[in-house]
């Protein structure tokens, strides 16, 4: 099922597929999806299975669409399990072909099932899943009647009442503009847990309201319009998170209590945070207790000395840990893209590494990234 090209591995069956399926690239959609539900704080962001963890009520079959390395699915399973000793619920990934390990051997409840999901229909009985979740199909699916048949298909197999979820990650970088607005009052306790969670973690719930520009960094203005321009060939999707509630949003007599949550997490520490930071006197927990020391891994800015910036930081370890796991997705995800990107920006290989050694000094170096460039993540669910 799979053909070298590039160095890398790639799947024979999808040549249009943009990425390689290789242990690199896998390890990244494993740490994207580590990243999302550290942001989120927790794997299901649906308030159906929300409090599952603490007693509340579980699905007893969840189907997964493009499951991958199914990293998605054990988390799932060991936070439905949680606190009961037992994991009864039955998991069944779906993908072209299994790059998941046997995840029955961990325990859990899962089998695979191979299908290309472009076929319709998906080879379940009607009303056969309690939840179907779906993560960055935005990759495989084209903007139009495939995605369209393919929701039809998953509101299909859902049983009435059932949980639709669906994740999604914009594949280009905006930045986030001075002094982000809060999120509209409204579901006052889970609006009130979304932000204590955004607080936590030094992230930006996102809303209609949140003032976004284009990037900053050169850099990323460049691999922008180069991955622009390469979706655009194939017909995916650049900025997902701004399709799905409106497809959903097609399905009234279908889905009702259609809701969402966005976050943005910075790829550094913007100028215009630090200046907000330091004229109302906020201060993190590391540097009002330790004062200095940055882990290896920080993100700063300013582009000044590593002591200054350590000293002069509003976030935490664990914060800054987060952050940089942003800006390293990106990275990667560029990397994987090399050939797509090579070819529309029209850089033969000598340009391109040039170009690359430059871009990773300026943003893992030079901090080039402190203009509020972010990484936007969604998740977005329904009840049939």
């Amino acid at each position: 099922p799979y053909v070298l090209r590039y160095g890398r591995r790639y799947l024979r069956e999808m040549p249009l597929y943009p990425l390689p399926t290789d242990l690199p690239e896998l390890q990244r959609q494993n740490m994207q999806t580590l990243l999302a539900t550290s942001v989120f704080g927790r794997p299901l962001c649906g308030p159906a299975f929300s409090a599952a963890a603490d007693g509340g009520a579980r699905p007893k079959r969840v189907l997964e669409l493009a499951c991958g390395s199914a990293y998605w699915t054990s988390l799932c399973a060991e936070y439905l399990a949680r606190g009961r000793g037992e994991r009864d619920v039955t998991f069944v990934g779906v993908d072209v072909v299994q790059l998941a390990p046997d995840l029955s051997r961990q325990g859990i409840r899962w089998r695979f099932v191979r299908h290309d999901l472009r076929k319709v229909p998906l080879p379940f009985d009607d009303g056969d899943f309690d939840l179907v979740m779906m993560k960055d199909l935005s990759w495989v699916m084209p903007i139009g009647l495939p995605s369209q048949r393919l929701l039809d298909e998953c509101i299909r197999v859902l049983r009435p009442g059932g949980t639709l979820e669906v994740w999604e990650t914009d594949h280009v970088v905006r930045s986030l503009a001075p002094h982000p607005p809060p999120t509209p009052s409204g579901q006052a306790g889970r609006r009130a847990e979304d932000d204590r969670c955004a607080a936590q973690t030094a992230t930006f719930p996102i809303s209609p309201a949140t003032p976004f520009t284009t990037a900053h960094n050169g850099f990323l203005q460049d691999a922008n319009a180069w991955i622009q321009d390469a979706l655009d060939r194939r017909k995916l999707p650049p900025t997902p998170c701004t399709r799905v509630s409106q497809m959903l949003l097609q399905e009234p007599e279908s889905l009702t209590d259609i809701d969402c949550r966005r976050v943005a997490v910075p790829l550094g520490e913007p100028r215009w945070e630090q200046a907000e930071g330091v004229a109302t006197g906020t201060r993190s927990r590391k540097n009002s207790e330790a004062g200095a020391g940055a882990g290896a891994g920080a993100v700063g800015g300013g582009g000044v000395g590593a002591g200054t910036r350590a000293a002069k930081s509003l976030l935490t370890e664990e914060q800054q840990a987060l952050r940089h796991l942003a800006l390293l997705n990106v990275v990667q995800k560029i990397e994987s893209l090399e050939p797509l990107l090579k070819e529309v920006s029209g850089k033969n290989q000598e340009e391109w590494q040039r170009w690359w050694s430059w871009m990773m000094a300026d943003l893992l170096e030079n901090k080039g990234a402190s203009s509020g460039e972010c990484l936007e993540l969604g998740a977005w669910w329904a009840r049939k």
